[in-house]
């Protein structure tokens, strides 16, 4: 019998009886799996990594039930990290109709790291298969909210959507059902901050009540409360690793790309592919490792590779106008930065740099004031190359914009290349934090937001991103698919 077979009221209180404890059983039953004209026609069910977990819940579920819900009751505290794409989120919804689907004024929060990730990812994900389910004519799905339809019921039998909040705890707090079950869903749980765990550990102490856990993210963050499920704190925990390699969601291509652009034992590839925790924050787009190795390398200088001029324009008062040059694996000459200078010094300044070396190429940061220091180049009869880092990448499917994409080239040279012992140029390097949009494409944290962190602007080490800015202006006959891999004749 598929899902989308007619099914008397009768026989699902009959399934959904028995599948009580058993999530997986109730998730092969409730979506139709392999039917034709439906989203799933080619879906044969979960992917291992899911099924293994639901299995393991229903395990714990069942002993809890043939041992009888006494007051000392364990709580099931389910931690998964992950790699990029592996179908968390499927499960967490999985797991949400579930619950409310077996058993009676389940109360429930699910939360996330941030709110655009709980409204545009997990809720978006509970949407689509509960639109899919065949319980969907029981519950009402809103906003914020999955409830009973009957409008009664509905105050007692619900899961609610609350994004997390530091100074407003209330929903956690107050997550009691004496006697019955509780279901708590942290989504991208190594961004929720200790004392959102802590209220919600509090509140889940109800006597004799069936509570289950669930934790899901990718593991960013060294330390923290998510780390610790799987440390110190792991005898309480069923924890998993999924590898985005195992699943048959991923895209191996892409994967491919990134082990090439950051190396398969990377802290990037740790996080994102293998679902393993970094050495050190993985937020931190460019390593320490990297930049320090970086620093220490002299290699023989390569003569014959083009000579790329850098220019990164001031946009606030304590940021720094940078001007620097690369030849292939060096930068050539000192690093000029300048404080102060209007744009006209500044271009100045940049057509003296131009004079004295004569560069094979001249990129300039062209976003918002950058385009005066264009205009009166071009006008002293200089031929320069606007960048704006805010357009779209080359790879679109990799980068939202061509910040990111140029960071992302200058990492992968940093891994040959090598720069001076500048402390200045590091701390630039290994300020930038990074993270994923909706379409899992990276993005290279703001200055502004860096700011706000209390770190300086990256001015030195934007330059140098800058000289990656465009391989074809240096090689022309290099073809547009050659994209991925041309940067490195730079």
């Amino acid at each position: 019998m598929s899902a989308t077979d007619p099914i008397s009221d009768d026989t699902i209180d009959q399934r959904l009886s028995a599948f009580r404890d058993d999530p997986m059983g109730f998730v092969r039953w409730a979506f139709p799996w392999r039917v034709a004209g439906t989203p799933l026609h080619r879906a044969p069910g979960p992917e291992r990594w899911q099924a293994d977990i639901l299995a393991t819940i229903g395990r714990r579920l069942t002993e809890a039930a043939l041992q009888g819900k006494g007051p000392d009751t364990e709580p099931v505290l389910v931690a998964v990290a992950s790699g990029h794409g592996v179908g968390k989120s499927a499960l967490v919804a999985w797991l949400v109709i579930w619950a409310m689907a077996t058993a009676r004024d389940t109360r429930g929060v699910v939360t996330a790291n941030t709110e655009i990730q709980l409204k545009t990812k997990t809720w978006a994900e509970l949407a689509k298969w509960f639109r899919l389910s065949r319980v969907r004519h029981r519950f009402r799905l809103g906003a914020t909210a999955l409830q009973a339809r009957d409008s009664e019921a509905a105050k007692t039998w619900r899961i609610d959507m609350v994004p997390w909040s530091l100074t407003q705890t209330e929903a956690f707090a107050g997550l009691h059902n004496q006697g019955l079950r509780i279901v708590l869903v942290f989504d991208e749980a190594s961004a929720i901050p200790a004392p959102v765990w802590e209220v919600a550990e509090g509140a889940l102490t109800d006597r004799g009540t069936e509570i289950v856990w669930a934790v899901f993210g990718n593991p960013t963050q060294a330390a923290g409360r998510f780390r610790e499920c799987f440390g110190r704190r792991r005898h309480r925990w069923i924890t998993r690793h999924v590898d985005s390699r195992d699943t048959r969601l991923t895209n191996a291509d892409q994967i491919a790309r990134w082990i090439d652009d950051y190396g398969e034992d990377s802290d990037f590839i740790r996080v994102r592919v293998k679902g393993e925790f970094p050495r050190s924050s993985s937020r931190q787009f460019i390593g320490a490792d990297l930049i320090d190795a970086a620093r220490q390398r002299h290699p023989e200088p390569e003569a014959d590779a083009p000579l790329v001029m850098g220019v990164d324009v001031a946009r606030f008062g304590d940021d720094q106008s940078v001007i620097l040059l690369r030849r292939g694996n060096l930068l050539a000459g000192e690093i000029q930065r300048f404080r102060g200078l209007d744009l006209m010094q500044l271009a100045a300044r940049t057509a003296e740099r131009i004079t004295e070396l004569h560069p094979d190429a001249v990129f300039v940061d062209g976003a918002g004031i950058g385009g005066g220091v264009i205009d009166r180049l071009r006008h002293l009869g200089h031929r320069v190359h606007d960048v704006n880092g805010g357009e779209a990448a080359r790879r679109r499917r990799d980068y939202v914009n061509r910040r990111a994409e140029m960071w992302a080239r200058m990492r992968h040279w940093l891994k040959d290349g090598a720069i001076p012992d500048d402390p200045a140029l590091a701390a630039d390097l290994a300020g930038p934090e990074y993270g994923f949009d909706a379409k899992g494409r990276i993005q290279l944290e703001r200055k502004e937001d860096m700011k706000r962190r209390g770190l300086a602007s990256p001015d030195a080490a934007d330059a140098l991103a800058l000289t990656f800015a465009d391989f074809a202006a240096l090689s022309p006959d290099l073809k547009p698919q050659d994209a991925e891999t041309g940067f490195r004749v730079l």
